[in-house]
C-alpha cells in the first residue's frame, strides 16, 4: 500500500464538517469507527472521547488545507509538522495480503498501528499520508472546494494541476452558476441598450 493512500484519511476527516452549512457528521462513536473503513483494529478502541479529540484534529487539518489553498506553503507545512510531532507513527515494510504471480510477497510500506487511542492512530495515519502527498505532489495539490457553499478538502491528483472542486457534482454546480450569472449580466446590458434615451426638453 502506497503511503500517499493514507492522505485520504485526512480528506475524509476534514469533510465530516460543512462549516458554511453548519453541518457535522462526526457526532458519535459509530461515526468515528466509520472513518477507519476496513481498518477496524484501531477503530475498535474508539470511545466517546475520540469524537471530541478527532474534531480538534479535524480543525487543525482543515487549517493545513486552507493555508495550502491560499498559497501559504510555509504555514501549511508548519501546521502539518506540528501535527506530525504530536501524532508520530512507525513506518514498516509489509507484504501481507499482497502476492505476485509467483506467490511471493509484494513488499510495500505500511504504517504500523500501536496507538494509545483511536484518535492517535487515525491522526498519525492521516498526517503521515498527507505529508507524503505534500512532499511528493506539492503543497499546491491540497485544495478547498471553490463551489459555494461547499468547502470540502481535496487532494488534486490531476495531471495538469487544474482541479478546483472536490467533485464533479460541485464542478457542474459552479459551472451552471457561472453560466447563469453571465446570462443575467448579458440580459441586463441588452435591457439598458433597449431603453430609449430621454429627449431634451425645450425651456
Amino acid at each position: 500500500m502506497e503511503l500517499t493512500y493514507y492522505a485520504d484519511f485526512a480528506v475524509r476527516l476534514v469533510n465530516t464538517e460543512q462549516p458554511v452549512r453548519g453541518e457535522d457528521t462526526l457526532t458519535s462513536v459509530e461515526a468515528v469507527r466509520g472513518l477507519f473503513g476496513a481498518n477496524q483494529q484501531t477503530a475498535r478502541r474508539a470511545s466517546e472521547a475520540d469524537v471530541t479529540r478527532l474534531r480538534a484534529v479535524r480543525t487543525r487539518l482543515r487549517a493545513v488545507f486552507t493555508a495550502a489553498a491560499e498559497g501559504d506553503e510555509v504555514r501549511a507545512v508548519d501546521l502539518l509538522n506540528a501535527l506530525l510531532m504530536e501524532y508520530p507513527t512507525s513506518p514498516q515494510i509489509s507484504g501481507h495480503e499482497h502476492r505476485d504471480k509467483d506467490d511471493k510477497p509484494k513488499w510495500h510500506m505500511h504504517l504500523a498501528e500501536n496507538p494509545a487511542t483511536a484518535t492517535a492512530g487515525y491522526a498519525a495515519i492521516a498526517c503521515m499520508g498527507l505529508a507524503f502527498s505534500l512532499t511528493d505532489l506539492g503543497v499546491n495539490r491540497l485544495g478547498i472546494c471553490q463551489a459555494d457553499p461547499c468547502r470540502n478538502a481535496y487532494l488534486d491528483t490531476s495531471t495538469n494541476r487544474s482541479r478546483r472542486y472536490c467533485s464533479d457534482r460541485c464542478a457542474t454546480r459552479a459551472n451552471v452558476a457561472a453560466y447563469r450569472a453571465r446570462k443575467r449580466l448579458e440580459s441586463g446590458r441588452t435591457a439598458e441598450k433597449a431603453q430609449p434615451s430621454a429627449e431634451p426638453t425645450d425651456r
